[in-house]
């Protein structure tokens, strides 16, 4: 099989870059290599079947967002005299056949590192070579990928932190360099525009992605960059708070590739303050989940990182699963929180954390119901990213939230939305509770109930369970797991 990286190849007369998660023309690894060792470059994208066929939503707004934007990419490429060609179909039989049918010696693309992604790309590369053609493939989505950032004893590191200060200690400007493909744009292959087919005709509608919240395309992922770094510098704290403007809101910008990830990380490396130094801590945790994937590659298949956690008793009450799929809680930071991921597909990071909890520590539900959840909703859904963050709240994986630690939903409440301005926001029903009473409004006496239109059990649900209660049931299981598989003394 020929499989080459990041190293010198010949010139080809033509070439394919086959784009992925990569949405855009500028600092982009793969293109930057096809067009500067080939004479002709066909820029591609696959509506992929087996991707897409496992989408039950047929208004699901990650292909709306990717449709516009590749809408853009076309645009773009047009200007240069090329076209951005569109297939549907199975990917890995699509790829080498449109290389025969172009007669072009190599196939350009950038490394995805999801199991499924990665059995694709040996199927693609092997049928490639069956032609005598090669395959190329080049890291972007990350700035260290896979085995670079290693301990001491050259084995992957399992908790956060001296992640983080070995990556510090690595990074400088070669890894943070721009691709400049504006200088090759010559070599893209000059042919006929092609207009993008509809959605409809690939079995998708539009009208769910709100493209004012969140903008499409390179163009989109520039305006909200440009906005946030005006507020970069107060995001250490702001981040925290769902009812403001306090996060970057790029998280499905970096999924799609439509922006670079070393022009941010860049950014926030020269950028100086705490505010700054935090927001690339969040970019590096994106690594290091990356990195857990590829060293654990049964995360993917549902087993938890600490393996004495597999085994968790979870009750899994459905009737309780459905309260926190719907909103119906009674819990209203944790509905609002569910109801911003119903209606947009985002939720916010804060937010994520405390639902997760609640979910796995209150409800008693196992994590992976939650995983699966959020895999259909999120925009930004990243396999990697899910992952390590269900199994954060769930205490099961690396560096993970301690088992014996467990979010208050209530202090949670009152901490992060005190004035409970992001509650009344999603949950309108509770527009008239008094601020004293938003947190936990099960609390308030029948007249104020009364007074203020919020019946419990009526207008907005009761708690499906008690905190406190839940909390004891909590440790059991967690210590129930940790005891069987403790080693036994004798």
């Amino acid at each position: 099989m020929i499989q080459v990286t990041e190293m010198q190849v010949p010139l080809y007369p033509r070439s394919i870059c086959w784009f992925r998660r990569d949405l855009r023309l500028n600092d982009h690894a793969a293109l930057f290599h096809a067009l500067k060792a080939s004479r002709s470059v066909h820029c591609v994208f696959v509506f992929d079947t087996d991707i897409l066929d496992k989408l039950t939503d047929k208004q699901d707004r990650r292909v709306e967002f990717i449709w516009h934007s590749l809408n853009e990419l076309n645009t773009q490429l047009q200007e240069q005299g090329s076209t951005l060609q569109i297939l549907h179909g199975r990917a890995q039989a699509l790829i080498p056949q449109l290389a025969r049918e172009l007669d072009v010696a190599a196939v350009f693309c950038n490394h995805d590192y999801e199991p499924d992604a990665q059995l694709r790309d040996a199927a693609v590369a092997a049928a490639l070579d069956e032609s005598g053609i090669v395959f190329h493939h080049y890291k972007d989505l990350v700035i260290f990928e896979q085995s670079e950032i290693l301990t001491l004893g050259a084995t992957p590191y399992s908790v956060f932190t001296p992640y983080k200060n070995a990556w510090l200690k690595k990074v400088d400007d070669f890894y943070l360099r721009a691709y400049p493909t504006e200088r090759y744009f010559s070599s893209l292959a000059q042919c006929a525009a092609q207009a993008l087919p509809a959605l409809e005709t690939i079995g998708f509608a539009q009208g769910q992605l709100n493209l004012q919240a969140l903008p499409a395309g390179g163009s989109g992922a520039g305006k909200l960059f440009d906005d946030f770094t005006q507020r970069i510098q107060d995001y250490q704290e702001a981040r925290n708070y769902p009812a403001i403007k306090g996060v970057s809101y790029l998280s499905t910008h970096l999924r799609f590739g439509t922006i670079s990830i070393r022009y941010l990380a860049a950014t926030a490396y020269h950028t100086a303050g705490a505010g700054a130094q935090t927001w690339l801590s969040e970019l590096i945790w994106r690594d290091f989940y990356q990195m857990q994937l590829h060293h654990h590659p049964k995360l993917a298949q549902g087993f938890a990182f600490k393996p004495q956690f597999n085994a968790i008793a979870f009750p899994n009450d459905e009737a309780k699963f459905s309260a926190w799929c719907e909103a119906r809680t009674g819990y209203p930071l944790i509905d609002a929180a569910m109801r911003q991921l119903n209606q947009s597909g985002y939720m916010h990071n804060r937010l994520r954390m405390v639902v997760a909890s609640f979910l796995v520590k209150d409800l008693h539900i196992d994590w992976r119901w939650g995983e699966r959840y959020f895999a259909q909703h999120l925009l930004d859904f990243d396999m990697a990213a899910n992952n390590g963050g269900w199994q954060w709240a769930a205490s099961t994986g690396c560096d993970a939230q301690p088992w014996f630690r467990i979010f208050n939903p209530i202090t949670q409440s009152e901490k992060f939305d005190g004035q409970g301005k992001f509650i009344r926001r999603y949950m309108t029903e509770l527009a008239g509770c008094a601020d004293k009473w938003i947190h936990a409004p099960w609390l308030m006496p029948l007249a104020e109930q009364k007074r203020c239109n919020v019946l419990i059990g009526t207008t907005y649900p009761a708690p499906v369970v008690d905190h406190a209660t839940a909390r004891v049931k909590t440790l059991a299981l967690f210590q129930a797991a940790n005891d069987a598989a403790a080693p036994s003394g004798g």
